[in-house]
């Protein structure tokens, strides 16, 4: 082939995912890597973003050198510029020396937090720094409302609202928080509602959601925890399913608390 997929393309993901399907079964058939409950986990990807995970810089290494192996004999290019390492910490505790890891000789930067899919990922396997993304984000949306929309009708705005400002991408992931950051974004969704319809900073938020038969941030919390849950447990995936069978994964522990919550909140 003399060109690749177009960018941005409906079709795209799914076709680059065909051309390296090869190298996902070829670092699964390593069987060099992370296991969880017998599941060999060392890699998640989509499309052109991947992910390996090792238990050691020696098990890295390794996958590293199928990616490069893979891409020379099928015409691909790895960017060692834009790949990075990061190592999670256990607790406290995080080794200081670390040997390098190099990609296509290319010596690989460690970091501390990184983006994948959108979702901020640190090495604590804290939610705060995505929580305060989330939170940006949802100022600058609600802002937007505001000016844009500042003549409609209320109905027109709550729409909206609810559009823009309630989808809190990757929310049912977050498990490891501080009050802090949690209370920092629910009052950002109250505050941006309230100057998106004029209501004054002391009105009760519980009131004005009922009113305008809209949900708060806990509720809209507690029914993506249910629809993930749901997803994971009903999906062929195996790794979904394994992390499904669980009983000590945090994500679905997490999950379950906001669904009971939901259901005594309900009855």
């Amino acid at each position: 082939m003399e060109c690749g997929v177009r960018q941005g393309g409906l079709s795209s993901p799914l076709l680059f995912c065909l051309y390296v399907d090869a190298l996902l079964e070829q670092l699964g058939g390593t069987h060099v890597g992370c296991h969880v409950d017998g599941v060999c986990l060392n890699n998640i990807s989509y499309a052109d973003d991947m992910v390996l995970l090792a238990p050691s810089i020696a098990a890295l290494r390794k996958l590293v050198a199928v990616c490069e192996s893979y891409a020379s004999s099928h015409g691909l290019l790895y960017n060692g510029k834009k790949s990075e390492f990061m190592i999670f910490k256990a607790g406290n505790k995080c080794p200081t020396a670390v040997p390098p890891v190099q990609l296509n000789g290319i010596a690989l930067t460690r970091v501390t937090r990184f983006k994948y899919l959108g979702h901020i990922v640190t090495d604590d396997l804290k939610d705060d720094a995505d929580m305060e993304r989330e939170r940006r984000a949802l100022c600058v949306r609600a802002n937007m409302l505001a000016r844009r929309f500042a003549r409609c009708s209320n109905a027109v705005k709550i729409t909206l609202f609810k559009a823009y400002c309630s989808s809190f991408y990757t929310s049912s992931l977050w498990v490891r928080y501080t009050q802090k950051s949690y209370n920092a974004i629910r009052i950002q969704y109250n505050n941006a509602f309230r100057m998106l319809i004029g209501l004054p900073r002391w009105c009760s938020a519980s009131t004005m959601f009922a009113e305008s038969r809209t949900d708060g941030f806990a509720a809209i919390l507690r029914k993506k925890a249910a629809s993930l849950l749901s997803r994971v447990r009903s999906s062929p995936n195996s790794i979904l399913k394994m992390i499904a069978d669980h009983v000590c994964c945090p994500v679905l522990n997490e999950i379950i608390l906001r669904v009971k919550s939901n259901l005594v909140f309900s009855f």
